[in-house]
């Protein structure tokens, strides 16, 4: 090729390069919404870790209290009800009235058989005077027998002399008669200690006698005693003081010996808080508990360990656990702790604070150990 024909390569035009776009100012608010929760995070976490630390808290807590039932002691029909429900009550006060006709008639009947069995220990005390006459008199008798015996030895001895085989002062029936009177007087003696040994086989026999009677005098009064009491029983009166609640006693039914007709809440109450048994360590009677109860949420108390429970409440169930079958798996028992709460407390929220009202326990465990009780002067 020529060089005329050669035609200039045409020339690139220079592009210019782009440029990087420039970064966005950071957004400070994110930033510090973001620095806010992370700083309430640790926070939070850090609250949770020294609670945890230094305080121990169940929920499984309810409020207690020592529940008194009203029972009728002998069987009969109510005639009055003197209460009504929630009553506040003392005790000794009457909560019903039971018809004591059965009870009165029984007192009569014992009082009438006591008169009759008097009766008759008076009659043995006469029989047994009567008797012990009988044996003075055998007992003369028998001196007298004794006398007689003594002159009839004589009198034999008298005539066996004078009727000898050398002299004949007096006559052969003169001899026996003698001798038979002799013979006469020792069996009618006989006779008579018979008499003395039979009077006083009787004045023991009467005595006994008497001593039986006097026994069943002594048994009608001891019935007597009880049917009074059960007289007395009619009244059902209040054990203890407190308020009355869980009535089921109306006028005209029939009730039953050891029936629960009422049942009385006393004033004293603590709180039974279940602890678990890995929360146990650092507890000690004494410490200071934050007892807040549920419906009474604004106003926390103020109470104090009483005791801990001698056993966990699994050992308490009607059916425990055997872990001795071969398929045990570990479960965090609780134990039962009793908090003694302070009766300024408890009396300001009387009728508002009842047993079986839920509750929280929490108690610090940087406490300084309880004073020791002082011991008892010897």
């Amino acid at each position: 090729m020529s060089q005329a024909n050669t035609k200039p390569e045409p020339q690139l035009a220079a592009v210019p390069l782009a440029t990087e776009p420039a970064k966005a100012p950071p957004n400070w608010r994110v930033c510090g919404v973001l620095a806010v929760v992370v700083l309430a995070a640790l926070g939070f976490g850090g609250k949770m870790w020294y609670h945890s630390s230094h305080f121990v808290e169940t929920e499984n807590a309810y409020v207690s209290g020592h529940v008194t039932p009203v029972s009728a002691r002998i069987a009969g029909v109510v005639t009055k009800v003197m209460v009504e429900d929630n009553q506040v009550v003392k005790a000794g006060d009457v909560i019903a009235e039971l018809d004591p006709a059965d009870q009165r008639v029984k007192v009569e009947q014992i009082q009438a058989q006591i008169a009759s069995a008097e009766q008759q220990v008076l009659q043995a005390d006469a029989q047994v005077a009567q008797v012990r006459a009988q044996s003075l008199a055998a007992t003369a008798q028998v001196a007298q027998s004794q006398a007689q015996l003594v002159r009839a030895n004589q009198d034999a001895e008298r005539y066996s002399q004078l009727y000898t085989s050398t002299m004949k002062a007096v006559s052969k029936a003169e001899v026996d008669a003698a001798t038979a009177g002799r013979s006469v007087a020792t069996a009618d003696l006989s006779a008579r200690r018979g008499n003395v040994e039979a009077a006083q086989a009787q004045i023991v026999a009467a005595a006994a006698a008497r001593d039986v009677v006097k026994a069943q005098v002594k048994v009608l009064q001891a019935q007597l005693k009880d049917a009074r009491q059960q007289l007395g029983y009619n009244s059902v009166v209040a054990p203890v003081a407190g308020r009355l609640g869980r009535r089921s006693v109306e006028v005209g039914a029939r009730v039953q010996p050891g029936q629960q007709l009422a049942a009385i809440v006393q004033d004293e109450m603590w709180v039974t808080a279940n602890f678990k048994e890995t929360q146990l360590a650092g507890l000690q009677p004494g410490q200071e508990v934050v007892v807040t109860i549920d419906a009474l949420a604004k106003q926390p108390m103020i109470g104090r360990i009483d005791s801990f429970s001698p056993a966990s409440g699994n050992q308490f169930a009607l059916l425990p656990a055997d872990n001795a079958t071969g398929n045990f798996t570990k479960i965090v028992q609780r134990v039962p702790v009793k908090i003694a709460l302070r009766a300024d407390d408890v009396a300001k929220l009387r009728g508002r604070l009842v047993p079986g009202m839920s509750a929280t326990a929490e108690i610090a465990l940087n406490q300084a150990a309880p004073a020791a009780a002082p011991a008892a002067a010897k």
